[in-house]
């Protein structure tokens, strides 16, 4: 398909507010809608909350790896007949924002339950897998993969249990110790723009 040079460029702000955007909507829908969905099967409120947010972390990690190595492939591929007028590397991003359809998401969705079903810090009653929180995990992993085509491409916040509660980082779920300084574990993760916050996530602190 023929496009003109740059069209990721030209698109960036437009996609850009449009993700922004849908990461809104994830916290504020699905992110609920798999609460809920979790609670049927397990009655800790902290245990439900630690499983989605650890799997956004993980949507994160496996659809950037994904975006990785498929701009890699791309990258081999074009470079063979390109000769301008834009660069390489403008080329090969024009062409994955085009073609963002051959992104294997149900490769990623896999790569997620598996890191989730060997992480220590959450657990499901037996018989019961991850596999039903899949809908939010695939969204994740498709908006997580779509950031990595921005200029700069946007991430989340690395967060540890105990760290230090930032303000410019998250707001504090309303069953928190509002006098705590430390974070007890996260609900939803913050989103970043070059080490810079742009969307809040959630966290509960208590002493």
């Amino acid at each position: 398909r023929s496009c003109s040079p740059g069209r990721a460029r030209h698109t960036n702000a437009s996609r850009r507010a449009g993700l922004v955007a849908r990461f809104g909507d994830l916290y504020a829908r699905e992110r609920l809608d798999a609460e809920t969905f979790l609670r049927t099967y397990i009655s800790d409120t902290e245990m439900v909350q630690r499983i989605i947010y650890i799997a956004a972390v993980e949507s994160f990690h496996a659809a950037k790896m994904a975006y990785r190595q498929f701009k890699i492939r791309v990258r081999e591929t074009l470079s063979i007949g390109h000769s301008g007028p834009e660069s390489l590397e403008d080329t090969v991003l024009d062409y994955i924002v085009r073609h963002e359809d051959l992104y294997d998401v149900q490769a990623s969705v896999n790569e997620v339950i598996r890191s989730m079903n060997i992480n220590p810090k959450i657990s499901f009653p037996p018989g019961i897998d991850f596999i039903v929180i899949s809908t939010l995990i695939r969204e994740l992993c498709r908006v997580a993969f779509s950031m990595q085509t921005l200029i700069p491409p946007l991430d989340i916040a690395f967060g540890t249990d105990g760290e230090l509660y930032s303000e410019t980082k998250y707001y504090r779920s309303f069953d928190s110790d509002f006098t705590a300084a430390l974070v007890a574990y996260h609900v939803w993760p913050a989103l970043m723009e070059n080490d810079i916050v742009i969307v809040k996530g959630e966290a509960v602190t208590k002493r």
